[in-house]
């Protein structure tokens, strides 16, 4: 015990140190947005105050968790957040830290098992094969114990006993939940209306008041009418359709759907939706849909009308971007700002034509719709990109990419990059032209996060990526692809 002290008394004052600095930098900090504040009020029942210095404690936990789990080793027993102002908990198996703890401003709990033995005890859980009524399992450093949660408990403690676990490691709780998968709404993806027998595509993930579900064309289906996603799982119904004069719709989603507020641009990858601001005739334009997938070119007139058989349709958008049957209803895309759901057309993609999308502006307005964009955090781990290079940066470093050097397009069309960046730092991307003298950026995902994603629709001519580490250090990786 003795030997130890010494120990104990470097961690306490090192912790205490950290404990005080934080308190008098958050004398500094920025102010949190409103809208969290208000958000953790209405959703944990807390005032003001509590959410404020629950903002605080658990930034100031974040901190302080890891050095204590890393110097406490194996008698660490796991952390977590207490009462309505998230005080910082930290469990261990042994009452000689507790000094140590709560030096630094975390409240200390001795318990009888470390984090260690308890993830020994879930793993092995892990290894085996439940009854049905068993519907998941995990750490809970709260109780010091494995958690079950199930509908039946005696089957679960039946099964925790013939894995051969420490039962008293185990608790059971009993549950009425039915987990299940969730799959996410994103433009230019198939979907199928089983009562029409046919396919269209999505066009952009939208609320309406507290109602999920997604854009696309009025000709695809009638109000009522249900519809099935990408992979034939129940998807929702149609709650808007307006065609002729109008061609455009509205799918209210059922809960197995999520919406990150991304069109799949296929070649040119996972793309963020971040409003819907009107390209003018001349502007480039790129459509996603489940026929033809990603296809680009220009806006040729605004407020065009087109005479089809079924009717006339008003205030649509012409332009010269081809597609084919079942691209209906799926993304138009300038940049990131939404355009619109492709409507219908003349040609196709192997000799080219004229395709028109309903502008989204009229059914967000007429149907009271909130469009829904992916913010500034692409999706995780840079998924679906054909090229990937990875590096590592320290603070205030660049690394220019592919592979140090630059590529030629000798095509028009969309430049698609993603940045997969460590958690708790800020890296930037740039997507740099060459003109002739100099590198310009034409392009840039410059948010204050570790994950930026990038997309243009360039000319022919020399491009290359820049990543820069504005602040932390860590290794990355970067999904590309080139027209």
């Amino acid at each position: 015990m003795l030997r130890r002290t010494p120990v104990l008394s470097a961690i306490a004052a090192g912790l205490l140190a950290m404990s005080m600095a934080p308190s008098m930098a958050n004398a500094s900090a920025a102010k949190p947005p409103s809208g969290l504040v208000e958000a953790l009020q209405r959703d944990l029942g807390i005032n003001q105050e509590q959410a404020l210095n629950r903002l605080a404690n658990e930034a100031r936990a974040s901190r302080t968790t890891p050095v204590l789990h890393k110097r406490l080793g194996a008698r660490y027993a796991g952390a977590w957040h207490d009462g309505p102002e998230a005080a910082l908990v930290i469990a261990t198996t042994d009452a000689a830290d507790s000094a140590a703890i709560t030096a630094s401003g975390a409240r200390a709990s001795v318990v009888t098992r470390s984090l260690t033995q308890l993830a020994d005890v879930k793993n092995a859980l892990d290894r085996t094969s439940p009854p049905a009524s068993v519907h998941g399992w995990a750490i809970t450093p709260q109780s010091n114990a494995v958690t079950v949660r199930a509908a039946d408990a005696g089957q679960a403690r039946a099964w925790i006993a013939a894995s051969g676990v420490d039962a008293a490691a185990v608790t059971v709780e009993q549950s009425a939940e039915q987990p299940r998968t969730f799959y996410d709404i994103r433009g230019g993806d198939a979907y199928y209306i089983p009562s029409k027998g046919y396919r269209c595509s999505v066009g952009f993930a939208a609320r309406r008041g507290t109602a999920l579900g997604f854009t696309t064309a009025g000709h695809c289906g009638s109000a009522g009418d249900a519809t099935t996603g990408y992979n034939q799982v129940s998807q929702g119904t149609f709650q808007i359709s307006s065609f002729p004069t109008d061609d455009y719709a509205w799918v209210a989603t059922n809960s197995q759907w999520t919406a990150p507020g991304v069109v799949n641009g296929y070649s040119a990858g996972i793309l963020p939706v971040r409003g819907s601001a009107v390209t003018q005739p001349g502007g480039s334009v790129c459509r996603s849909g489940s026929t033809t997938n990603w296809h680009c070119g220009t806006v040729q007139a605004l407020n065009a009308t087109v005479r089809y058989a079924e009717g006339t349709v008003y205030e649509l958008t012409q332009t010269n971007v081809c597609a084919e049957g079942g691209d209906s209803g799926g993304a138009f895309l300038s940049g990131d700002q939404a355009q619109g759901m492709t409507s219908g057309g003349s040609g196709n993609c192997s000799s080219g034509g004229t395709t028109y999308f309903q502008p989204i502006g009229e059914i967000l307005s007429k149907g009271g719709l909130t469009l829904i964009t992916s913010g500034t955090n692409p999706p995780t781990g840079c998924s679906g990109y054909r090229e990937t290079y990875t590096g590592s940066l320290t603070s205030g470093q660049n690394a220019i990419q592919p592979n140090g050097t630059y590529y030629q397009s000798t095509v028009s069309g969309n430049h698609a990059a993603c940045l997969d960046g460590p958690s708790g730092v800020d890296f930037d991307l740039y997507l740099e032209k060459w003109n002739g003298s100099s590198w310009a950026i034409v392009a840039r995902g410059d948010s204050p996060n570790p994950d930026e994603t990038v997309s243009y629709s360039g000319t022919a001519g020399y491009y290359r990526y820049r990543v820069n580490a504005y602040s932390g250090s860590g290794a990355y990786t970067l999904g590309l692809n080139r027209p």
